[in-house]
């Protein structure tokens, strides 16, 4: 069982994770819970990471993932100690990450701008913007939404002004539709392939090339779980 200031940083991470894409700051952690000193806040992640909760991400700054989140946990039904992480969340997440209570329920997810599903672009976020999504197309972690800018993946289904609903995630299979970021520079919607030590990114239209790179071109950032069109 966690104590009130794990459970308190634990869901301060996995909010921030969840509206930023990155983890806070030790200094933002340490000012929420309200701690005078960042060895606090790093026995805190110890104690998470040796539960299980969290892992450090190697090679990356503010490189946090939330594994798991406690299980039968209502975090309205505990004491508030921490009136300041209670007061952030509201305030920057509104608390959209939140399981839904009813199956035809719906949720805020953020909408980080067009992605080129023609060829790669830089994906444009502006975390002002979201988009209404019904909760059935959510499964458990953490989503977002993209707008798909081209025609390359028309015969898997997703057409230019369709938006991609997807599940954050830096790991995939072959044959998973997935974001990818491509060399550290630009953003795509594609179907991943691994060939031995090789990545291939397949378009789902005969007019573009499959793209071949190494596995350090690039990183998984997202694998597609749903669509939304407007007619």
């Amino acid at each position: 069982m966690l104590t009130r200031k794990q459970h308190d940083l634990l869901m301060f991470i996995h909010d921030r994770l969840h509206q930023d894409g990155v983890s806070p700051s030790f200094d933002e952690m340490k000012e929420a819970l309200n701690l005078k000193s960042k060895s606090g806040i790093h026995r805190l992640i110890t104690s998470l990471e040796e539960r299980g909760f969290v892992r450090r991400l190697p090679h990356r700054a503010r490189a946090l993932e939330v594994i798991r989140l406690p299980e039968n946990t209502d975090r309205e039904q505990l004491p508030i100690r921490n009136r300041k992480v209670e007061t952030l969340r509201r305030q920057e997440i509104g608390g959209h990450s939140q399981p839904p209570e009813v199956a035809n329920a719906a949720v805020q997810l953020q909408l980080y701008g067009r992605i080129a599903a023609g060829t790669p672009i830089e994906a444009l976020r502006d975390p002002s913007m979201t988009v209404e999504v019904p909760a059935a197309l959510l499964g458990k972690g953490d989503h977002y939404a993209l707008e798909v800018d081209g025609d390359s993946m028309i015969n898997a289904g997703i057409m230019d002004g369709d938006t991609v609903i997807i599940e954050r995630t830096e790991t995939a299979d072959s044959g998973d539709i997935v974001v990818a970021l491509v060399e550290r520079e630009e953003v795509t919607l594609k179907t991943l392939h691994k060939k031995g030590k090789s990545v291939e990114l397949e378009p789902a239209n005969p007019k573009y090339k499959t793209r071949i790179y190494g596995p350090d071109q690039i990183d998984v950032q997202g694998r597609l779980v749903g669509l939304l069109r407007k007619y």
